[in-house]
């Protein structure tokens, strides 16, 4: 009897452990948590460096870019970061700078495929929007229309813009108030191929506000739209999306973790305790499948890069499509939402300073487990740029404020280029 006690004890305990290990790592992750002392990596001094330079007239500013790239990295103790800059549909450079393993001693390279977190946002828009130039979804359409069986019916009037938009009043992850599926949510120990298996985790929880009423930012809404999508598509998420964005804009780097996994590019992700610390921790094994479209995409920065090119082409994107896509949404009573966030992008204004003054950019960034990245499109100059990291920072603007000098640095050049091209265009014209 006391042997089948004490087993059944062992039993129940290590059951507890099991199912309690993810719920405090996942608090651990978030320094609400005392984290273990064991397993931190310490990070070299001196880190490689990688740098390609694709047009001769780009190499002066690429070196300089370079030297900052390694400068921005030892100031924020990353373990790695890659970035990559396009201009005029053209890949002018990309680099790299530290490690994307640490304790196999593997360099990050531009061709490192990391998470991008919520950058996948502006990913699932391209696919929205080449849905909607195909009239097979009105942005417009509620979403009783679109689903056959709609898994809760306060959804019904929600509309694809009010998803695209956070408008939908659908909660964020911390929000969800259906429990079973907030605390897989911090468990992430589940795959889901099936994006609507994922949007089973929140379809009990109570709307934020009605449709249209407030901006409040949700990745879970996200998730739902993807499911509209795959609806209306008539095929899943994943193969829409690798259809219509990856396959025509050459996007090979781009694709789910599960994928991923198999390939020797994967960067190992890191916990950073603050950014004055010059060790890290491998992050826990986690599956962010149940968010895939709104923040569980895998990308290289030159592939980000690339993609931004694909949505100022008009033979990607229509003009008038893009222009919505990149408008601040209004919320019902006719006023622009806080963040003047647009659909599945955020669209601002950006100081160049010097010269170069104010522009408008459209943009993204994600926050992931042990990675970060940022994503910015200039119409105007027709540069896209792409930087990713895999450690988190304190202050997310400490890893993305290396993109404003960056993007000045190669916008002064291609401003350059064109005044040179024009010149020499004049002096052809005169000798004719």
């Amino acid at each position: 009897m006391k042997y089948k006690k004490t087993l059944l004890f062992t039993l129940v305990l290590g059951f507890s452990v099991y199912q309690l290990t993810p719920i405090y790592q996942f608090y651990a992750h978030k320094h609400k948590a005392p984290m273990l002392p064991w397993g931190f990596i310490s990070i070299p001094k001196n880190a490689p460096l990688t740098s390609n330079t694709f047009s001769d007239e780009y190499q002066e500013t690429a070196s300089i870019a370079t030297s900052e790239l390694a400068k921005h990295r030892a100031q924020i103790n990353a373990p790695g970061l890659s970035v990559a800059v396009a201009i005029d549909n053209n890949l002018v450079w990309n680099a790299a700078v530290g490690w994307a393993d640490l304790e196999n001693n593997i360099p990050m390279t531009p061709n490192t495929k990391v998470r991008i977190g919520s950058t996948s946002k502006a990913l699932t828009s391209a696919g929205l929007a080449r849905l909607v130039a195909q009239q097979k979804l009105s942005l417009d359409t509620p979403l009783e229309d679109i689903f056959t069986n709609l898994p809760n019916s306060d959804w019904a009037k929600i509309t694809p813009r009010q998803l695209a938009s956070h408008m939908a009043g659908i909660p964020h992850y911390k929000d969800n108030t259906e429990i079973t599926g907030m605390i897989k949510t911090a468990k992430l120990n589940t795959y889901y191929e099936n994006v609507e298996d994922a949007v089973a985790l929140f379809d009990e929880s109570e709307l934020r506000f009605l449709p249209g009423e407030q901006f409040e930012y949700s990745s879970l809404g996200t998730v739902l739209l993807s499911a509209a999508m795959q609806h209306s598509a008539g095929m899943s998420y994943q193969d829409w999306m690798q259809q219509q964005v990856f396959t025509p804009l050459s996007l090979l780097d781009t694709q789910t973790e599960q994928q991923a996994k198999s390939s020797s590019k994967l960067a190992q992700f890191y916990w950073h305790d603050k950014e004055t610390s010059e060790s890290v921790r491998p992050w826990r094994n986690v599956d962010l499948s149940h968010r895939l479209a709104g923040g569980g995409w895998i990308s290289t920065s030159s592939d980000l890069a690339k993609f931004g090119q694909g949505f100022i082409s008009d033979n990607f994107i229509s003009r008038n499509i893009r222009q919505e896509f990149w408008t601040p949404q209004k919320l019902n009573n006719g006023e622009v939402n806080s963040q003047s966030y647009a659909i599945g992008w955020r669209a601002n204004e950006l100081n160049l300073r010097g010269e170069l003054g104010w522009v408008s950019y459209s943009h993204h960034g994600g926050v992931s487990r042990g990675a970060q990245s940022f994503l910015m499109v200039i119409p105007k100059y027709k540069l896209s740029l792409a930087v990713n990291i895999n450690s988190n920072t304190e202050v997310f603007s400490d890893f993305s404020e290396i993109v404003r000098p960056l993007a000045r640095l190669f916008i002064s050049q291609y401003l350059e280029n064109t005044k040179q091209e024009e010149l020499l265009g004049l002096n052809a014209a005169v000798i004719k």
